[in-house]
């Protein structure tokens, strides 16, 4: 699947707020509030996908709020809560120079300076210091992904990632 076809995972349904419908978020998105500007969504939960449109939000300080079209008590707010939020890629801006969607680096060839092949990216996760690409290859890699120190060059269009990484570690 091409990276502009996948859906990121921006976020999740948490729990109810008040009486009238709202529900809490937990946004991924930076800043939380900007979940809002990424619609139309699908809410993926072990009942199936369905698509949700024209959510309203704020970001309370302590939560982010949302208000979805239709859901007028906590009642009906109940059936919302463990829905994951996901967007098409296509739905995101373009990131800014030197910055990276982990989904776009995802399924990415890695190779060495040295052009030792090491695999493809399986995935990246945060550790709080830095971000952690997983490489798969005749085994697994965690390679730190700090562009400059470890990550040497990106190219998304030729689908490679260069790293100064000694491949017995």
């Amino acid at each position: 699947m091409d990276a502009t076809e996948r859906r990121i995972l921006l976020g999740r349904v948490v729990g109810l707020f008040g009486v009238r419908g709202e529900l809490k978020l937990e946004s991924y998105t930076d800043p939380r509030d900007a979940i809002f500007r990424y619609q139309p969504w699908t809410l993926r939960s072990g009942a199936g996908e369905h698509p949700a449109a024209g959510i309203t939000g704020r970001d309370s300080g302590r939560n982010v709020i949302a208000r979805f079209p239709g859901i007028e008590d906590r009642d009906q707010a109940q059936s919302l809560v463990g829905a994951e939020i996901w967007v098409p890629r296509a739905a995101l801006p373009p990131p800014k120079p030197g910055q990276y969607y982990w989904v776009d680096l995802e399924g990415l060839a890695v190779s060495t300076v040295e052009g030792i092949e090491l695999g493809t990216v399986s995935h990246l996760f945060a550790t709080g210091a830095n971000d952690v690409m997983v490489v798969q290859g005749e085994r697994e890699r965690m390679i730190p992904f700090v562009i400059g120190d470890y990550v040497k060059s990106v190219d998304l269009d030729a689908g490679r990632i260069v790293v100064d990484w000694d491949p017995e570690f």
